[in-house]
């Protein structure tokens, strides 16, 4: 079926046409919705802090998770407290939860998992997003709030938008969901505050960014123990795009024998990873392995990447967000 998907959003299979009507559905019914809060029948929940979305205008992935992880550094290292709420896709969530760096991915989901293990900072997820936030500004010392996707959730007001571009899929065949991969039309990429664009080429107005893989560490233990590069892989990625985690390692120079492809936030079933890695090593990414950390072998290995975006883009972010902090901190003192 996702093989199916990806011929029908990029590939130009012909089956779009038969799934253009529903997609003339769900641009009604985002339409509508989305008036509803532009005409003020519906209202956004503005919170005290500095809120900043992370999403996109496509299904799949586009390099969120990296970002965020990027953007908690940047700004911890200019002297903000961020904290981070998520919807904990591929989960079911009870009201909300607290994610502490010894989550389990199948209890938060596999992203937040993967960003507090990395970053130990505090993140809240729930399905309802406006309750993870005041969920984080009521236990947690936070002055400013990244949400991970979101950018359709107009019920959480936002002060920073940030939509991220696959740079070698773009938009696929244009259309809307089901049909393509669009969650909204390209219109929706004038409005928000910066685009970044994960891969390149990037056009204009957009920020280019990459992914630097970092040496490969065992799933079991998180240990960048000296992985001989002449031994053969099996190459797994549940993410959404494969291709590029397959390209990326053998770009690097690991020799694939084979790659398998799970769905995005997919749980996996340890044996089938067992049977997978009898004769060679199993390569995957940091956002599988946080999923597979309880029963992984020790020829199991992750490659995680580090997000890179230039100053400019760094200085125009700091700058916008110090004028919303200092607007909102004055609204709260009465000014």
């Amino acid at each position: 079926m996702q093989q199916l998907i990806h011929r029908i959003w990029y590939q130009g299979h012909q089956a779009k046409w038969l799934l253009l009507p529903l997609s003339g559905v769900f641009w009604l019914i985002s339409t509508i919705r989305r008036l509803l809060f532009s005409c003020g029948l519906k209202q956004a929940q503005v919170l005290p802090v500095p809120v900043i979305v992370v999403g996109n205008i496509t299904a799949g992935g586009s390099g969120k998770t990296p970002t965020v992880i990027y953007l908690i550094e940047l700004l911890r290292q200019h002297g903000y407290k961020p904290g981070v709420i998520s919807r904990g896709y591929g989960v079911n969530i009870d009201g909300v939860v607290a994610v502490n760096p010894n989550a389990k991915a199948n209890d938060v989901g596999d992203e937040p998992a993967m960003i507090v293990a990395r970053t130990q900072v505090p993140m809240v997820v729930g399905a309802k997003r406006v309750s993870a936030a005041h969920t984080l500004l009521a236990d947690f010392d936070v002055d400013v709030i990244i949400s991970d996707d979101g950018l359709q959730h107009y019920a959480l007001g936002r002060d920073i938008e940030i939509a991220l571009v696959d740079g070698e899929r773009r938009y696929g065949n244009h259309c809307l969901l089901p049909a393509g991969p669009l969650r909204e039309g390209l219109w929706r990429l004038n409005s928000v505050d910066f685009v970044i664009n994960n891969g390149g080429p990037a056009q204009t107005g957009e920020v280019l960014m990459a992914l630097e893989p970092a040496p490969l560490c065992q799933v079991d233990n998180n240990l960048d123990d000296k992985f001989n590069q002449q031994h053969s892989v099996v190459a797994m990625a549940g993410i959404g795009n494969p291709q590029r985690f397959f390209n990326s390692i053998s770009q690097l120079g690991y020799k694939v024998v084979q790659t398998v492809e799970f769905a995005d936030h997919q749980a996996f079933d340890p044996k089938q990873l067992s049977d997978l890695s009898v004769q060679h090593s199993l390569l995957m990414t940091e956002k599988d392995a946080v999923k597979c950390r309880d029963f992984a072998q020790s020829n199991w290995w992750y490659l995680p990447v580090n997000a890179k975006l230039n100053s400019e883009f760094d200085h125009a972010l700091l700058s916008q967000l110090q004028q919303v902090a200092q607007t909102k901190k004055g609204l709260s003192h009465g000014i």
